[in-house]
């Protein structure tokens, strides 16, 4: 069974080398890249004020967070709970230097430590939609999730979102892991036969093949010349 945490943070401001904390941590469970209900949420009392701008985004007061446990207060939990799985962020450097900053702090092994590995979606976005604007709403708006109640920032909302976007990004991986569910059995093996079907081609029009051209050369332009496809049908 694959399992993905798909994690986000919110922090007092940019940069963890200027004492910057987190203030709110979530994480959603995946279990083939289905969502199972097991998440993992809690807000931070970090000993700072947040930045102006950083308030501004994910509106968590000094006030509201002053009550809430301390990072080394939940550090075990949130360790247990993503141990061992593959961890999915977006803009993935950013979560973690602040994570690997809160552990440095308690004197503990930096993030990539304690999981199977890191997936940053914007990484992969960027590579999907070269040229395209790639933040979370933006792709929610491709992908068509529903962030209508997004009028904040926060942690747990945006790690479900991320959630859906990611399995919309990554839909190809789904037949993968069919097959290698379904090859483990007899039983799963029959289920495989019974879903093959005669493959039909259908040529494209010269019409298409044109709007095909135009469309690599469009991202040709937004991508400065790293248009891969763009190469490809040249060099045959």
């Amino acid at each position: 069974m694959t399992r993905q945490i798909i994690l986000d943070t919110e922090t007092t401001g940019l940069e963890p080398n200027l004492g910057h904390r987190v203030i709110e941590v979530a994480a959603v469970e995946l279990l083939n890249r289905r969502l199972s209900g097991n998440r993992f949420h809690s807000y931070l009392n970090p000993g700072r004020d947040s930045d102006t701008a950083a308030l501004q985004i994910h509106g968590l007061s000094s006030e509201f967070l002053q009550d809430k446990p301390k990072f080394k207060d939940v550090v075990q939990e949130f360790l247990q709970y993503i141990g061992g799985a593959e961890l999915i962020m977006h803009n993935a450097a950013f979560d973690e230097a602040f994570l690997d900053y809160e552990l440095g702090l308690l004197g503990l092994n930096q993030l990539k430590e304690y999981c199977e590995g890191i997936v940053d979606t914007l990484k992969i976005a960027k590579q999907l939609h070269p040229g395209k604007k790639n933040s979370l709403d933006a792709l929610c708006e491709r992908y068509q999730v529903d962030n209508s109640k997004r009028t904040l920032h926060g942690a747990l909302l945006d790690a479900e979102l991320l959630a859906d976007i990611y399995v919309a990004m990554t839909r190809g991986q789904e037949s993968l892991m069919m097959e290698g569910e379904y090859g483990a059995s007899p039983r799963g093996e029959a289920a495989l036969a019974s879903v093959k079907r005669e493959l039909v081609v259908i040529a494209a029009t010269p019409a298409e093949l044109q709007e095909h051209m135009q469309q690599l050369e469009d991202i040709e332009q937004a991508s400065n010349g790293n248009c891969i496809w763009n190469k490809l049908e040249k060099a045959r």
